[in-house]
């Protein structure tokens, strides 16, 4: 009998995209199991190959460019027009600006870090024509609550003196004033979506810095002082427009380029698998199948909080589908997961290593694992043979 399996991952922030993964998985199992069908449905949630996965799967075409990078020098970045649209559509991911890849080891102070080539993609976009953009938020490795990305499409951060205040999280703290005024007036004839995790909070017990913050590099003081500023932020777009960004869904997306993104540049933020699915075939391929392998680079207490491997679950579990999830590494209270539709999960690492070689080696523990997954598989049937002829 056919074994057919859907093959659903994320990608491995900072080694492979979500593409690679699938093929690594994909290769591992038919090493083992011939007569199967495999199905592959790579998935992005906004953080890297949001765009080219996007463009990719409408036949749209991808546009290179150099922006400022979060540590403020330049990279090569991209954004991409998305086909088949009747609406001139730009996609763009925040993580090809301002990505936690994008900052070097020895740089990750996300005190520091700023979302300034965002901007300046968002700008491109309009430049070339856009009469939509879809942004990406996710993977990032900044803090600075989107202030980066607005500067730099003319919106003016004040301090008390009437100056601009500089890049960075740190910064935030001096802002006194929000002016828009010079900010480019192009942005009032387009449409800006966000695709965006939902779950992450600006401020608050679950505000971004706090979860997300120790990831970035920053030590408990740092996270301190930046939930601080980030309150400040807070309250400044609070006094200045009204709006309340401190524990608005979406708001911490991205170190708070959620907030950034709606309060300043006009942008509607959307749970970000509402704007995905909307151009991947996951769901009709659930259907089709009797097992699905998912993957991502942690699984922790967090996963099930708009996390790919448990958004996979819940859509296989509606068809009674049996769950795998392949991860990097097991994190705290990774047991919660299967109570959201994981049935089993497993880390690739098979011996101990630092993170450096464990990025360098995924491919090969990717496809190992994936491997050893389909010899249980085939220990299943075995067994299931055996009991049929027993009975």
């Amino acid at each position: 009998m056919t074994l057919n399996i859907l093959i659903a991952p994320s990608g491995f922030k900072e080694s492979l995209d979500a593409e690679q993964v699938t093929d690594c998985i994909a290769n591992g199992i038919q090493k083992v199991l011939k007569d199967v069908n495999i199905r592959k449905a790579p998935l992005v949630d906004g953080g890297e190959g949001f765009t080219k996965t996007l463009v990719n799967v409408t036949g749209g075409t991808l546009h290179y460019l150099e922006v400022t990078g979060p540590v403020g020098e330049k990279v090569q970045s991209h954004f991409g027009f998305l086909g088949g649209s009747s609406v001139k559509t730009v996609v763009l991911e925040m993580a090809a600006a301002a990505g936690l890849r994008l900052v070097p080891r020895d740089l990750r102070n996300p005190l520091l870090t700023t979302t300034y080539g965002v901007g300046e993609l968002i700008k491109a976009a309009l430049d070339a024509g856009a009469e939509r953009i879809l942004v990406g938020c996710g993977d990032s490795g900044t803090n600075d609550g989107g202030a980066g990305m607005a500067q730099a499409l003319g919106v003016k951060l004040l301090d008390e003196k009437g100056k601009q205040i500089g890049w960075g999280g740190s910064e935030l703290i001096k802002l006194k004033q929000i002016d828009l005024s010079t900010r480019d007036p192009r942005l009032d004839q387009v449409q800006i979506d966000v695709a965006c995790n939902w779950h992450n909070l600006l401020c608050g017990d679950r505000g971004v810095a706090k979860v997300f913050g120790p990831q970035k590099g920053a030590s408990p003081e740092i996270v301190a002082q930046m939930s601080l500023a980030l309150e400040h932020y807070a309250a400044v777009i609070a006094t200045d427009f009204g709006i309340d960004v401190r524990e608005m869904s979406g708001s911490g997306a991205s170190g708070g380029l959620g907030t950034g993104l709606h309060a300043l540049v006009g942008a509607k933020l959307h749970p970000r698998y509402d704007i995905v699915m909307q151009y991947l075939e996951l769901d009709s391929l659930v259907s089709q199948v009797d097992l699905v392998i998912t993957a991502e680079g942690c699984i922790d207490f967090q996963t099930p909080r708009g996390k790919i491997p448990t958004e996979v679950a819940k859509r296989a579990k509606s068809y009674g589908l049996p769950v795998i999830a392949l991860v990097g590494t097991v994190g705290e209270g990774a047991e919660i997961n299967l109570q959201h539709g994981i049935d089993y999960f497993t880390s690739i690492l098979t011996h101990p290593c630092g993170l450096s070689e464990a990025i360098n080696q995924t491919a090969t523990l990717l496809t190992d694992t994936a491997e050893q997954i389909a010899r249980l598989l085939l220990v299943g049937e075995q067994i299931r043979r055996c009991n049929i002829n027993a009975w």
